[in-house]
């Protein structure tokens, strides 16, 4: 007997987790309904994946419902939240039982991590898209945002950069082994939630780096009304990076590329960072400081500095 999506409903994503916060009504009505615990705020983000936008055509259906939970984490991580509770509304061209399985298994694995509870949403026919509505937890009045960065602060970022580009690439080219870093990268972001609760008493200014180091750093910038300058031989980036920025000869691919989901954020001068890769259980890197002259610069190392100012835009022709 054919699925129907009501069935499709309840065999694939009606989850009874013991894990994370339960609502006080969750999948089966028309709404959840959730209580937020007193003394916390809700941070809510929803992202929208298109096949051929955001994904590659056939990707493996595991790593894809890895991805695009990942995604969504990462902005929670941006704002220093806890996860608490998701809806996942995605639009199939049919019915595809053993795709079906192979998602919910990566998207469930990574919730489960989290302790995130799906609450609801919706399936629907058309092109395959995917769009996830993510709320977190805050404690009431605390949260990082782009605006808090002041002159004399220190710039920081977590791991490494154009990874997740270099996978990108190497994807379209069928690989998909997750041993490589940078296939990893692109296939299996993992986000900095840890990260981003720890900084919650410590950054003055955070942003997760999805559309490219230059153009999400220039969004910190922008909002909180400074410039920066940062060093590039201080940015992390691996030796396939490197290479691949050799062979381009373009010392700027890193900074534009996107998907790497790492968090950059500022941090008052002269503060100790020391305990936060330990909390955050990622490696964190200075990289520059923000200074009064609007702006982002990047300083080589023959001393000449550079406009930073693009990153990836959908709508670029």
């Amino acid at each position: 007997m054919a699925l129907t999506e009501f069935s499709v409903i309840g065999e694939f994503f009606k989850l009874d987790a013991a894990y994370g916060h339960s609502p006080v009504i969750g999948i089966g009505d028309d709404c959840a309904i959730l209580d937020v615990p007193a003394g916390y705020q809700l941070a809510v983000s929803t992202d929208t994946l298109v096949e051929g936008v955001h994904f590659l055509p056939g990707s493996d259906p595991v790593h894809l419902g890895h991805k695009v939970l990942a995604v969504n984490l990462s902005d929670l991580a941006a704002m220093g939240a806890t996860p608490a509770w998701v809806s996942l509304a995605i639009t199939l061209p049919n019915i595809d039982e053993p795709w079906l399985a192979a998602f919910t298994e990566g998207f469930f694995a990574l919730a489960s991590r989290y302790s995130l509870r799906l609450i609801g949403g919706d399936t629907t026919r058309g092109p395959l898209s995917i769009t996830i509505n993510i709320m977190g937890l805050l404690p009431t009045g605390q949260r990082l945002t782009r605006s808090g960065a002041c002159v004399g602060d220190d710039v920081y970022v977590s791991g490494a950069f154009g990874n997740a580009g270099l996978g990108l690439l190497k994807a379209r080219s069928g690989a998909a082994d997750l041993t490589d870093v940078d296939v990893a990268a692109y296939l299996r972001p993992q986000p900095c939630v840890e990260l981003g609760q720890a900084l919650l008493s410590v950054a003055t200014s955070c942003i997760d780096i999805s559309d490219g180091l230059s153009a999400d750093m220039n969004h910190i910038l922008s909002a909180s009304h400074v410039g920066a300058s940062i060093e590039h031989s201080a940015v992390p980036l691996t030796k396939s990076v490197v290479e691949h920025v050799k062979q381009l000869d373009d010392v700027f691919w890193p900074y534009a590329t996107g998907d790497d989901y790492q968090l950059c954020f500022t941090v008052p001068a002269g503060v100790d960072v020391g305990s936060l890769e330990k909390e955050g259980r990622t490696k964190i890197t200075k990289i520059g400081v923000i200074e009064e002259d609007l702006g982002l610069r990047l300083v080589q190392q023959s001393g000449e500095s550079r406009e930073l100012n693009k990153g990836y835009e959908h709508f670029d022709e």
